[in-house]
């Protein structure tokens, strides 16, 4: 008897019909998409700051208050399935990103690996250089505007 092959879930479940634990656990805990946003109000061009929301754990990429964040930070974005179509703003690394785009997650996710180490290791987390937005003046938040380069950060000239 043949034994069958085991598939994980995110390549036999669409995106959008995921359980809500499925879809959970498809988030990589990078903390990329707690980074504030500033919106061109001409363009509507979104860029990312390596300002953290002011909920967010630096070291361990995580929500303080994952469970009531959008009643303590009303902007704060969740993704959920029905948005996967707009996923385009968030960085390259972004699973839900990934998975959407290639079908696949990435090499070094969690569901993958076992754990966060291989992200770690190769930096894809922002706990390395987010900053607190709450140390930052609002007026100044220009100035820390950033871009993903392959869900790396790098400073965005402005000119």
């Amino acid at each position: 008897m043949i034994a069958k092959r085991y598939e994980p879930f995110w390549k036999t479940v669409p995106l959008e019909k995921m359980s809500s634990e499925q879809w959970e656990s498809i988030c990589d805990g990078c903390g990329k998409c707690c980074l504030q946003k500033l919106q061109d109000e001409d363009t509507e061009e979104v860029y990312y700051t390596n300002l953290s929301c002011h909920q967010l754990n630096v070291s361990s990429c995580q929500c303080k208050v994952y469970e009531t964040r959008q009643t303590i930070v009303p902007s704060c974005i969740t993704l959920t399935p029905d948005q996967i179509d707009e996923f385009h703003w968030l960085p390259d690394t972004c699973s839900y990103r990934v998975l959407h785009e290639t079908k696949e997650l990435p090499n070094w996710h969690p569901l993958r690996v076992g754990s966060n180490k291989e992200m770690l290791r190769q930096g894809l987390t922002v706990q390395h250089y987010a900053v607190n937005e709450n140390t930052v003046d609002e007026e100044d938040w220009d100035t820390h505007i950033i871009k993903w380069v392959h869900g790396m950060p790098e400073p965005y000239d402005l000119s």
